[in-house]
């Protein structure tokens, strides 16, 4: 490929550089997209993924970059300076607002942190027909990126039940762990 001269010695981009946006920038399109569109590039990605590594590499790289995106969406997008109820409170209306799902709190055991919660209405699988696994590897480093930014420890979230094996909601367990 050739050198683009407007590209050379520039800085390595991060997260917070792609995510820069000019709201004028789609005046026609505004900036939504359908789910399917969403869904495309996901699912396209996931494929990629598993053909080059294998799916557990894929799964890793999938709860990774959810992870960071968690993690940068509590720092910029929540306060995180409140009590848990308020902290959940937020998170909920927030996630509703930008259509990434409905969260409920099952259990949450504040002796050990673990937390039961669930997503409906999700962008990554709700609707999809039974496929016979999980499949929201994003969404266990999305939520496990959000809990440890508010808790200041390291959670992990995995997905136990998901729409694509039958049931109508995405329950995960979130638990803390040792830094890894």
């Amino acid at each position: 490929m050739e050198e683009n001269v407007f590209m050379t010695g520039g800085k390595t981009l991060t997260l917070e550089d792609y995510l820069q946006y000019d709201a004028g920038s789609r005046d026609n399109l505004g900036e939504e997209l359908p789910v399917m569109v969403y869904r495309l590039l996901e699912y396209s990605l996931k494929e990629e993924l598993i053909g080059q590594f294998g799916k557990e590499k894929q799964i890793e790289i999938f709860r990774n970059a959810g992870r960071k995106a968690g993690e940068y969406f509590a720092k910029k997008m929540l306060n995180l300076d409140q009590p848990l109820d308020q902290f959940v409170s937020e998170l909920q209306s927030k996630m509703q607002e930008l259509k990434i799902g409905v969260l409920r709190i099952e259990k949450v055991d504040e002796e050990s942190g673990k937390i039961i919660l669930n997503v409906s209405e999700d962008a990554d699988c709700s609707g999809l027909p039974i496929l016979g696994e999980t499949v929201c590897n994003y969404d266990e480093g999305f939520i496990g990126g959000i809990l440890s930014m508010y808790s200041g420890k390291f959670y992990t979230a995995v997905e136990v039940d998901c729409w694509a094996t039958g049931d109508r909601v995405c329950r995960f367990h979130a638990n803390i762990e040792d830094e890894k």
